[in-house]
């Protein structure tokens, strides 16, 4: 698969693998894939979860196979010479995904990417995190992190990690979230606050975390309103990285520590985000290591 994307970090850009999955046009970050197959029958495992297809195993790795179509309970088109895996990684798994054909990769702005409404996301609990209107037709980009974790819920944030780091001291440092996540804006939040971190800005995209710290600034409240900020990367309106680059170009935001928590922390986005200026960067299910990265951040830091 061939894509040049973000030649450039922190563009407010990304590319968008489009496929179908039954008479429905679905989207994927190209970040998220690492490569993609043709369909070939699984190996199946007794027992699996009834959206595990089975395992496959290309070349040295074994992969999880899971069918898409079950997962949005869509009904299966039957195996044709049009399917597809697309082998993805991300939140350290590597997981492929069964669609029913691929149609090629669109690149669009984050700012061209609606967020669905409540009533269609089920209340946050869906799995539709933006919709893109393409020429004719609607591409609805899937949260493929809650769709693994609500088959395997181990998979997703180690929530229990913050129970081993013991009793805490309560702290007053003001931190900014900018997380689209209704669910994992919820358990971050409620983690930070048991690991003794009670002054919390939850903001939906980088755009409204981006304003705040505006306003924040312009009240000369930095440092007091706000000390750290913890950023996802993939958001409509604009994403983490273009987020921790205004911030770090700008000379009184700069000195704001930012901390990336993302499903996306792979090698080749680590260095886009460093290039960028991130302060620090953690894959989303260590959660624990995020507070003990803020503990340290926050020492003398103001």
């Amino acid at each position: 698969m061939e894509t040049n994307i973000l030649l450039e970090s922190g563009t407010n850009e990304l590319e968008i693998l489009e496929f179908e999955v039954g008479s429905s046009h679905y989207g994927i970050n190209v970040a998220k894939i690492k490569e993609i197959l043709p369909y070939k029958d699984p190996t199946p495992i007794p027992n699996a979860h009834p959206c595990i297809e089975g395992i496959y195993m290309p070349r040295d790795t074994i992969i999880t196979i899971v069918d898409l179509a079950k997962a949005l309970n869509i009904p299966p088109s039957g195996h044709t010479s049009q399917d597809m895996y697309i082998v993805t990684n991300f939140n350290m798994l590597n997981v492929a995904f069964h669609v029913h054909n691929v149609l090629g990769i669109n690149r669009v702005s984050w700012s061209e990417i609606s967020k669905p409404e409540e009533s269609i996301s089920n209340g946050g609990n869906g799995v539709a995190t933006g919709i893109i209107k393409m020429n004719d037709r609607l591409i609805v980009i899937l949260d493929f992190e809650k769709i693994v974790s609500d088959i395997s819920p181990e998979t997703g944030l180690k929530v229990s990690d913050i129970d081993q780091l013991g009793e805490r001291e309560r702290n007053n440092s003001p931190i900014l979230i900018a997380e689209d996540s209704p669910l994992l804006s919820k358990l971050i939040y409620d983690s930070l606050h048991k690991a003794g971190y009670i002054n919390i800005i939850v903001t939906n995209n980088g755009e409204e975390a981006y304003d705040k710290l505006c306003e924040f600034k312009e009240e000369g409240a930095i440092g007091k309103k706000v000390c750290c900020v913890i950023t996802d990367i993939e958001m409509p309106k604009m994403d983490g990285h273009h987020l921790t680059k205004l911030i770090k170009e700008d000379n009184e935001l700069k000195k704001l520590p930012v901390i990336i928590f993302s499903s996306l922390v792979n090698e080749e986005m680590r260095r886009k985000g460093e290039s960028l200026g991130a302060d620090a960067q953690l894959s989303k299910p260590e959660i624990g290591s995020l507070v003990l990265e803020i503990d340290k951040l926050l020492i003398n830091r103001f």
